[in-house]
């Protein structure tokens, strides 16, 4: 298939959006009909290609990922790229990825062994599956988020003064490596053995072969209504003027199209004040920051969302993997929309998992399903995180009508009604044993001092009477 002439059709999908942030509240997205969308879920590193030691790599089950985020009320998926068809900078494995974008036509052997890319001809598995993928998360009711770009697959990662002392290389797996592929294009400009030029605009071949390559996707999937954009992962800050540049691009190819979708940004690789402002200053719809000290807490006591931009607040570039139930009741009350960074125990992240990961892993999935279920008994086109409701310093509340307060520790705390005459009722729900708990009513007008009837973290639920 030439990138010059394939089109993708398909009927007008509606009911789930597309979506756009909320008029009222845009630290949310509204659907097609206007109503509050709270994002959450869990995402893996091959819910998209197959990747893993073997030549071909494990098949990803698609359908039981589908499965257990379903059973935990989850309704978005972070969908991964990979942009290298073998080698990965965290292990000396010869991790393999596929399908790739491009069909591999030779003539001429790439350096893993296999036929040279034809980065003029897509492979339609890819976008086949990708198609499907997105179909079949919509069918249970999930969002996904489309990945166009890979920080991870085209340069070592440095740590601190010296490279990673791991010694994959995947820029020798990436098509647009002179060695890889029949059409002359080659993306290490510096000749260092890195690609980190594919993902700057110094290459105008690259940039026009992205391109192509976005008008691909967007055409697969523009008549979908759960769709979203991310333009990449962890990419180098020196990427940021290309970022904008594809942020713009999708936005104004879209606009050609029947539905347009939201774009988003996510963190670069490496976290500062001044890269976490450009993320936040960018012209994209949705926004993951880093963690960034005193001045981003995201991952110990993250400020109130704004409104800024619709925040997916991403464990991956918090934490990496890492990550509470407490964690995530504390980013849902402050007004963000929290997804996980989850390895499902997959054999190429196992370095990441140990008992007390595995733990934080166990208690975050079910917490995202609690959230987005308590997400609606409450009115989040007026819902704001406020610190001064309660001593906890965690509320998430329409006024007047709902209050979500967070204890994160154990024992009992004040609670501020005083801007309100409304009489609540309340309910308490232990985020741990998943268990809800009678609560009492409370008049407004006064402050209370309330204590959880179990031991450890708790959330009270007012409600209006």
């Amino acid at each position: 298939m030439s990138i010059q002439n394939q089109t993708q059709s398909g009927a007008l999908s509606v009911g789930m959006g597309p979506l756009s942030p909320h008029q009222k509240n845009p630290r949310y997205f509204a659907d097609g009909e206007g109503k509050p969308v709270y994002l959450t879920g869990s995402h893996t590193w091959g819910n998209l290609q197959d990747f893993g030691s073997g030549d071909p790599p494990p098949v990803f089950d698609w359908d039981g990922y589908l499965d257990l985020l379903q059973d935990l009320n989850h309704n978005f998926i972070r969908m991964w790229n990979w942009e290298q068809a073998c080698w990965a900078p965290w292990t000396r494995k010869d991790l393999r990825f596929q399908p790739l974008p491009y069909q591999r036509t030779g003539p001429g052997e790439a350096l893993d062994g296999k036929p040279k890319f034809d980065l003029e001809y897509f492979d339609e598995a890819y976008f086949r599956r990708l198609r499907q993928r997105v179909e079949s998360a919509r069918a249970r009711g999930m969002y996904v988020g489309i990945m166009l770009f890979q920080g991870w697959s085209s340069m070592r990662m440095d740590h601190g003064e010296k490279k990673n002392p791991l010694p994959g290389n995947p820029w020798a797996g990436h098509p647009f490596n002179r060695n890889n592929n029949i059409n002359g294009i080659d993306g290490d400009t510096n000749e260092d053995d890195e690609g980190e030029e594919v993902h700057r605009l110094v290459v105008p071949e690259v940039t026009r072969l992205q391109e192509a390559y976005v008008r691909q996707v967007v055409d697969t999937v523009n008549d979908l209504d759960n769709v979203l954009y991310e333009i990449g992962n962890e990419i180098e800050p020196k990427s940021c003027d290309w970022q904008y540049h594809m942020i713009r691009y999708v936005q104004d190819y879209e606009r050609q199209k029947p539905l347009q979708h939201p774009v988003g940004m996510t963190s670069f690789y490496g976290a500062s004040r001044e890269y976490a402002r450009w993320i936040f200053e960018s012209p994209a719809d949705w926004i993951s920051p880093p963690r960034v000290g005193q001045h981003y807490p995201y991952g110990t006591d993250p400020p109130e969302a704004d409104g800024q931009k619709v925040v997916l607040l991403d464990t991956d570039h918090i934490f990496a993997v890492g990550g509470d139930a407490v964690w995530v009741w504390k980013a849902f009350c402050r007004g963000y929309n929290p997804i996980y960074m989850d390895p499902l125990d997959d054999p190429t992240g196992e370095h990441w998992v140990n008992d007390t990961v595995r733990a934080s892993i166990l208690s975050a999935r079910p917490a995202l399903g609690q959230t987005r279920r308590f997400s609606e008994r409450i009115d989040l086109s007026i819902a704001t995180p406020r610190r001064d409701v309660s001593s906890t310093k965690y509320a998430l509340v329409s006024p007047g009508e709902t209050y979500l307060v967070l204890q994160p520790d154990s024992g009992r705390f004040t609670l501020d009604l005083g801007d309100t005459e409304q009489e609540f009722r309340g309910m308490w729900f232990d985020p741990i044993g998943e268990v809800d708990h009678p609560g009492t009513r409370l008049a407004g007008g006064t402050q209370h001092m309330v204590e959880p009837p179990f031991e450890g973290p708790a959330v009270l639920h007012l409600t209006r009477v």
